[in-house]
């Protein structure tokens, strides 16, 4: 197996490629640790921006890195045939106050897609759900052709 060909998505095909993609990888660094989590997200290609859900408790490792303020980077990927393809998005998270959503924004996080049951060691009460705005610094996709035959 070997790489045939491998280019640099356009920004039309990036904005169609997270339009059509809910989920991923978002990774935060404060210092020199990481914090990685599969995440869904709503994406406005208008804005470019993304829409995301963040559940914790208040003595989390997700609520720490979140109060951190920390870099992000959010990385979309996928496999069709002979084909990988990935967009990496990186930037700061901004914490949204629900009451400043407008009816657009509102929609965005409609779009970011939870799990049909959730499961919870605590009880509901006890989780902090926060709403986050990725607008990236940088946005960048790659296509890979695999030549399968080698």
């Amino acid at each position: 197996m070997a790489i045939d060909q491998e280019t640099e998505m356009t920004d039309a095909e990036i904005d169609d490629f997270l339009s059509r993609h809910e989920t991923g990888v978002l990774s935060l660094a404060r210092t020199d640790e990481p914090y990685a989590i599969p995440i869904s997200y709503g994406y406005d290609d208008d804005d470019r921006a993304f829409y995301m859900r963040m559940v914790s408790t208040p003595e989390s490792e997700k609520r720490q890195f979140l109060e951190s303020e920390p870099d992000a980077r959010l990385v979309v990927y996928d496999e069709a045939g002979s084909a990988y393809r990935s967009v990496i998005a990186t930037g700061a998270l901004q914490s949204i106050e629900p009451s400043a959503l407008t009816p657009d924004e509102i929609a965005q996080y409609g779009d970011a897609k939870r799990p049909l049951f959730e499961i919870w060691a605590d009880g509901k009460d006890a989780l902090d759900i926060e709403l986050y705005r990725l607008t990236p610094a940088t946005l960048n996709g790659r296509r890979t052709e695999i030549d399968r035959e080698e």
